[in-house]
């Protein structure tokens, strides 16, 4: 597997520095607030946004260089994130993430749902201070999708009669639009043309349906000290994902659990053993590396640099997790 550190060596000190500014900028009044926020930043994330932010921008600018309203909006993104994850974690009850207790585990969830939403307006304030309404329009889409996405999943607990279409739209809706829209909202920022503009947004899209592919892989293959999380969420709450979908087709058993919403102690761990015998996961991968495939298509031929080489490498580093 792909070393995150070797990966984003070219930006190393840039990241170093985008996680100190983050500690600086969740600074709130309110010292509970305070510390549920500064919670999950001072555990950290591998920051795939962020870094793929700063890596577009010095494709997009001469002599690679990285603007400060390009780190400055690779902030912003990781502020939008960790809220999401934040309130993700309220919806699902979640009691772990990256490894500590979760926010509404550890104060409660009231606490959680007013850090979350206290997130999301520290970035709201720091994306109008960018001065650039294009970049605030195309970046405050993304907690309307985040809405969007929560609320069709909610809809969809325990329905086996979801498809595959609109599994994606539910994915692009809670993981892609944020990648996607951070990639566009960096091409704004380096005036790009509106061609270019589009490219980034489609790579952003199609790299972050694969990442939430793999994530839903994870839950199903992986183990809670691997995922930082407890394994087997997604299907205790009932979310329908691309490993499932797939299974369903072979195994009719599966209906008969999922409509019974795994009532039973060990309905879970049946679940996860049908979808193994399946070809369920094989496909999930498959249609990963699809859109995978599709991102690496858009800029390998039109964006020729060493920046864009580690843009490729992301790409394999997003599979290689299952791997």
């Amino acid at each position: 597997m792909i070393s995150s550190k070797k990966l984003f060596s070219s930006i190393h000190k840039d990241i170093s520095q985008l996680n100190l500014n983050l500690q600086k900028m969740i600074g709130a009044k309110h010292p509970i607030l305070y510390a549920a926020a500064k919670h999950l930043f001072s555990k950290g994330g591998k920051r795939i946004r962020p870094s793929i932010i700063l890596l577009i921008a010095k494709i997009t600018e001469p002599n690679n260089y990285i603007l400060p309203e390009h780190k400055r909006l690779a902030e912003i993104t990781e502020i939008i994130h960790t809220a999401s994850l934040i309130h993700d974690d309220v919806i699902d009850d979640c009691d772990t993430r990256r490894g500590i207790n979760t926010v509404h585990n550890i104060f409660n969830t009231k606490v959680a749902v007013l850090a979350g939403d206290y997130l999301f307006a520290q970035s709201s304030w720091y994306l109008a201070n960018l001065n650039n309404l294009e970049v605030v329009k195309t970046i405050s889409k993304v907690i309307i999708d985040f809405a969007e996405g929560e609320i069709r999943q909610g809809l969809t607990n325990f329905d086996t009669t979801i498809s595959m279409d609109d599994y994606i739209e539910k994915s692009f809706y809670k993981t892609a639009t944020l990648i996607a829209c951070s990639c566009k909202a960096t091409t704004i920022l380096s005036n790009c043309n509106i061609n270019t503009q589009n490219d980034f947004y489609i790579y952003g899209k199609h790299l972050g349906l694969a990442f939430q592919i793999v994530d839903d892989i994870l839950d199903i293959t992986s183990n809670t000290k691997l995922l930082g999380k407890p394994a087997g969420s997604d299907l205790k709450n009932g979310n329908i994902t691309a490993p499932l979908i797939f299974a369903l087709e072979e195994s009719p058993e599966l209906y008969k659990l999922i409509n019974q919403e795994f009532q039973n102690t060990n309905d879970i761990n049946k679940t996860i053993k049908i979808i193994k015998e399946t070809r369920g996961i094989q496909k999930a991968k498959d249609l990963a590396e699809e859109h995978i495939q599709l991102a690496i298509n858009i800029i390998k031929n039109k964006f020729k640099c060493n920046n864009t080489q580690t843009l490729m490498l992301i790409n394999e580093y997003i599979l290689s997790r299952f791997s």
